[in-house]
């Protein structure tokens, strides 16, 4: 999934911005309070670099199930 992940960070803006495709059938979390919508299935080195150094990326979106 990391491949399809765009990271970017802007220095002179002081900005870190993240685009990635959501999951096309929301996921049931493990106790089935919340639906995820996207997320990286866990950390991963990006391509983008903060003072030199990669940036590790590990994200949840969610909605909560209704």
């Amino acid at each position: 999934m990391s491949k399809s992940i765009k990271v970017t960070v802007d220095d002179k803006k002081n900005e870190l911005t993240i685009v990635m495709p959501l999951i096309a059938v929301p996921k049931p979390s493990k106790s089935g309070k919340s639906l995820t919508i996207a997320s990286t299935f866990g950390n991963f080195a990006s391509d983008a670099t903060f003072e030199g150094h990669p940036v590790v990326i590990g994200l949840n979106a969610y909605i909560r199930n209704t």
